[in-house]
């Protein structure tokens, strides 16, 4: 069996000035070398890249960044480019976080190239698909997954630079989560269809967050399950306490 190092992310969103991010990320240290085991991945505002990536230099946390621009360059105001994002020291960028399908209304042929650039410039691209309530409630859910998986993933894409976060979108900032239950059936059926879109092989290798209201008391739950390799994290994160608390539950499947 593929042992797959657990990935903890924090979608740090529209929060923190710079006092308030330096705060959290020292918190932050304070406390990541107790935990073994597990990558750590912060994701702040554009404004806050830089010097974010001055505060972990030299620790074992990473940083990403929480959109791009599909294009490498050019008249698109407000706009970064994978390039740029490469320059701050990121490593990763979230693409398809259901915000940005949902609130701006991007597109699945919009994202397949947004995750084509991220991968092209040497970055790592964590993919977020899921179903709205009404999806599941109809019961369209693994056919909401699938198409946004094949819509994007698949040739000119290497798998090798992606992470797919299953985030339903029902659970994400409504302090109701998908039971690890649920959460592990959808995880598997992604799986199996990165076996179909790449091959089994890869497939087990590909790590495959959740996301949608991850806390402290229900993360040691859906990271217990076997498809389940880490957490994006959202509101927790902001909370050096909570985010820590995560973390270690994902060093806690690694122990077991």
């Amino acid at each position: 069996m593929t042992v797959r190092r657990p990935l903890i992310a924090g979608n740090w969103k529209m929060h923190n000035t710079l006092a308030d991010a330096r705060q959290l990320v020292s918190a932050l240290l304070e406390g990541i070398d107790r935990v073994k085991g597990v990558d750590v991945l912060i994701c702040p505002s554009f404004t806050n890249l830089f010097p974010m990536a001055k505060s972990i230099a030299g620790t074992r946390i990473m940083m990403g960044a929480q959109n791009v621009h599909e294009a490498e360059k050019g008249a698109f105001t407000g706009e970064i480019s994978a390039a740029m994002i490469k320059d701050t020291g990121c490593t990763h960028v979230i693409v398809g976080h259901s915000e940005r399908r949902h609130v701006f209304g991007e597109t699945s042929d919009r994202l397949g190239k947004k995750v084509r650039a991220v991968v092209d410039a040497g970055l790592i691209a964590i993919y977020c698909v899921g179903e709205t309530l009404d999806d599941r409630d109809s019961g369209r859910t693994y056919d909401i997954v699938d198409r946004q998986l094949g819509d994007v993933l698949g040739e000119g894409v290497d798998p090798e630079r992606v992470v797919v976060a299953y985030e339903p979108v029902w659970a994400i900032g409504t302090g109701v989560n998908a039971t690890p239950e649920q959460a592990q059936e959808v995880h598997e059926f992604i799986r199996g269809r990165l076996g179909d879109i790449y091959d089994p092989k890869t497939a087990s290798a590909t790590r495959i967050l959740y996301g949608g209201s991850v806390k402290p008391a229900n993360a040691a739950g859906l990271l217990s399950e076997a498809d389940i390799d880490g957490a994006l994290v959202g509101g927790a994160c902001l909370v050096a306490e909570d985010f820590l608390a995560i973390i270690s539950a994902a060093a806690a499947r690694v122990v077991a």
